[in-house]
């Protein structure tokens, strides 16, 4: 199995200084773009955005309304009228980080009915780790000062299928695809069958990637000095619900 390679380069304080005059450049590039070239000014504002979380604890309960909000068809959409445009122009305040699978079927900001500037997402097969990955993670978290972290599997996870079948068969995948069952395979639980051993797997893989940024030197930091608490969950397709995996 191909390792998990630590966030590493340069001092953290050089990184934060390369990162913020990266983000100012976009900023700035972006608040020359609007509608049918009209100017950003021009766009009548109505509502402002909510009150953000600001903790762990109240951005996991934002969550869980939002998606009682989506399971129960009375989702609102928030944050997006032309008022929360023009200010996400200027920053953004994310107040949680999704770590979630490309699942066509499983978008973030729907499933928790977030709108945007609310949450930052980084999705991968099966939420597989590389560099790329921890590094954006690494960003939200150092950068934007995000306090959750949430690492979202789901039902039927296609990723986790083919790293089972791929196990059980021995054949080699295609291409990158067997990068992503490498990856996947140190949570395939052997002490079932079927449907159950993917099912099972499917909570596994999320609770193995969550101790893999559990030791993750720039993660467990902000979660030893309780500004950060990665957490698993699960979403299930057939009722809509995401619920936490232990």
């Amino acid at each position: 199995m191909m390792p998990i390679i630590p966030v590493s380069g340069t001092t953290p304080s050089a990184r934060r200084s390369f990162l913020r005059t990266a983000l100012a450049g976009t900023a700035a590039f972006g608040t020359g773009l609007a509608v049918s070239g009209r100017p950003a000014a021009a766009v009548s504002p109505t509502a402002a955005p909510r009150t953000r979380p600001a903790t762990a604890g109240e951005a996991l309960r934002e969550l869980a309304a939002g998606n009682r909000r989506w399971r129960t068809y009375h989702q609102q959409h928030p944050d997006e009228t032309p008022a929360v445009r023009q200010i996400l122009t200027v920053s953004q305040h994310p107040f949680a980080l999704v770590l979630g699978c490309i699942d066509s079927r499983v978008p973030p900001e729907l499933v928790f009915d977030q709108g945007l500037g609310d949450l930052m997402t980084v999705r991968s097969a099966g939420q597989v780790l590389d560099e790329a990955v921890l590094g954006s993670l690494v960003y939200g978290v150092l950068e934007l000062g995000i306090p959750l972290l949430v690492v979202l599997g789901h039902q039927s996870c296609g990723a986790v299928k083919a790293a089972v079948r791929a196990d059980e068969s021995g054949e080699e995948l295609p291409a990158h695809i067997q990068y992503v069952a490498d990856q996947i395979s140190p949570a395939i639980d052997h002490g079932k069958e079927g449907d159950a051993r993917v099912a099972a797997t499917i909570d596994a893989n999320v609770r193995l990637v969550r101790s893999r940024l559990a030791v993750e030197p720039d993660l467990a930091a902000a979660v030893n000095s309780g500004s950060l608490a990665v957490v698993g969950a699960r979403y299930e397709l057939t009722t809509q619900r995401v619920h936490r995996v232990s």
